[in-house]
């Protein structure tokens, strides 16, 4: 496997696991706790995520144009 493909992956995977954490956290219940940590934390845990996940894409788009022109073994 390519490591562009696996860093496609693990950027998917990423994005993903930070869309749930959102979502849980807005529609979590009144006790104000998502998986055990309060929802502003939940949030910005969800946001964090969100940004690796675009930064991993970014880099696998790098990544996948360095293979094209043969730099990348």
């Amino acid at each position: 496997m390519k490591l562009s493909k696996l860093m496609h992956v693990v950027s998917v995977i990423a994005g993903l696991v930070g869309v749930i954490v959102f979502v849980a956290a807005i529609l979590g219940g009144s006790d104000n706790l998502v998986f055990g940590i309060t929802k502003t934390d939940a949030l910005l845990c969800s946001a964090i995520l969100i940004l690796i996940a675009t930064w991993l894409q970014i880099a696998t788009i790098h990544h996948m144009m360095l293979e094209r022109k043969g730099e990348i073994v």
